[in-house]
């Protein structure tokens, strides 16, 4: 049967314990092998740090007991999408998919290629533009198997998950077994950077939110999942936790082994802490780990993003070549290299900008939380309208959504004020499309409603 057949349909196959793999494989990547040295940047306190990452896990939780009201009520494999267009219209979620092509997914496969380009650059140095140069080579290698119809499956994907999951746990262990305690007296690191405390607050919960991200991605199970009015917000509670206990014991280790100082010096700071402990030749394996979640998490992320192209595309014949459906490589090939091209470009505007993953997370954050708002008003306006009867219902309604949707304004604010030009510049992309759907409303190329 061709792959773009009409009449498929999701089924409901997914367990519970499915959907927390899933979620965590999805949010356990190589975030927490980068970000906490840019937390510790603006942040010199160790319990104020761990701090920021207990309250990262409580907006996710709240975060996620919205998204199960919405994913019980009205289960479907465009996830956020479907809530957006079902509660602001065929406007609203054509520019979401417009973000989700130029900004958000784009942004992340950019971003996981630096830090992948970062520790490959710590085993073997290609230069000052060595990083840019291994993200780009990822990209196109990941890409062109992508292409060609590979693809890993959701039982490799768990292992490999699991693989990282218990990684992290040995690291985390090893480090508050071997070490005495006291951070090493390096070469000395820079303070925090100025600015107040509510500035470093803000600019470090962007990058602490950031390594939480992917928890929203359960959302596209919704249609795979069995008795979802049920157990959607199981997986959402469930995955949450465990992704906070990982991160929590982590960051621990980290403060206990290079403290503040240490990891605010780092640019790879997960190889910097195990060399602290077993030196180079152990660091050398956990970079390799690293490099191998960051290809994991690069292809899941440039299969799922090539999808979504390929979805709007149909909605919009507008972009009517990138919703071919290839039978071929059973997959949109022509998604995938427009979606390949604009991550290349990012590579090389966060090149030339020589702090890549942090010129990236600069750019899609203000969509992403943007977007997250809007989802967070769109139980508001679905609960209003009324919900079908049997689904999950968001306790405490309506703080619960409320206090979502006052993080996610928070988030929101602190990614255009605390960061540099890219933030604008990700807004100004987003922007853009509006023209472009009045374009393709006025051609009448626009989807139906």
């Amino acid at each position: 049967m061709s792959g773009d057949t009409r009449s498929a349909a999701p089924r409901g196959t997914l367990r519970v314990r499915d959907g927390v793999a899933l979620m965590v494989g999805v949010v356990v990547g190589i975030g927490v092998f980068k970000a906490p040295s840019l937390v510790a940047a603006r942040i010199d306190d160790p319990a104020a740090i761990l701090a920021l990452w207990v309250a990262g896990a409580l907006v996710v939780l709240v975060g996620a007991l919205c998204y199960a009201e919405l994913a019980s009520a009205f289960p479907d494999a465009g996830g956020e999408y479907h809530f957006l267009v079902r509660a602001f219209g065929a406007a609203t979620g054509f520019l979401f998919a417009w973000g989700r092509l130029a900004v958000v997914q784009t942004g992340a496969i950019a971003a996981v290629g630096f830090v992948l380009g970062d520790y490959a650059q710590w085993l073997l140095p290609l230069g000052e533009s060595g990083p840019a140069l291994y993200a780009g080579l990822a990209v196109a290698a990941v890409t062109a198997l992508n292409i060609r119809g590979t693809r890993i499956s959701a039982g490799v994907q768990n292992v490999l998950a699991v693989l990282l999951c218990a990684t992290i746990v040995a690291a985390a262990l090893l480090g508050f077994l071997l070490h005495e305690g006291a951070a090493p007296a390096a070469a000395p690191a820079d303070a925090p950077a100025a600015g107040g405390l509510m500035a470093g607050i803000g600019f470090a919960m962007i990058f602490v939110m950031l390594t939480y991200g992917g928890w929203n991605e359960a959302a596209y199970l919704s249609a795979e999942l069995r008795d979802v009015r049920r157990t959607m917000v199981r997986v959402l509670a469930w995955g949450t936790a465990a992704v906070a206990a990982l991160y929590l014991l982590l960051n621990g280790a980290y403060l206990y082994v290079l403290g503040p100082g240490g990891m605010r010096a780092s640019d790879a700071v997960g190889a910097d802490y195990v060399a602290a402990l077993l030196g180079k030749p152990g660091a050398a394996v956990l970079a390799l780990v690293v490099i191998v979640a960051a290809l994991t998490t690069l292809n899941a992320t440039i299969f799922t993003g090539a999808r979504s192209i390929y979805a709007m595309s149909r909605d919009v014949p507008l972009f009517g070549r990138l919703g071919r459906w290839d039978s071929r490589a059973q997959g949109p090939v022509n998604a995938h290299l427009a979606q390949a091209a604009l991550a290349l470009v990012l590579i090389g505007a966060g090149a030339v900008a020589r702090q890549g993953f942090t010129a990236m997370v600069e750019y899609t954050a203000p969509v992403f939380w943007f977007f997250l708002l809007l989802t967070g008003f769109a139980v508001f306006v679905l609960r209003r309208r009324g919900l079908p009867d049997g689904g999950f219902r968001v306790p405490l309604y309506p703080l619960t959504p409320v206090l979502f949707c006052a993080s996610s304004g928070f988030m929101l604010h602190a990614a255009l004020v605390h960061t540099g030009a890219g933030a604008l510049f990700g807004v100004g992309v987003l922007a853009l499309g509006l023209p472009v759907w009045w374009l393709a409303r006025r051609r009448r190329l626009h989807p139906a409603g």
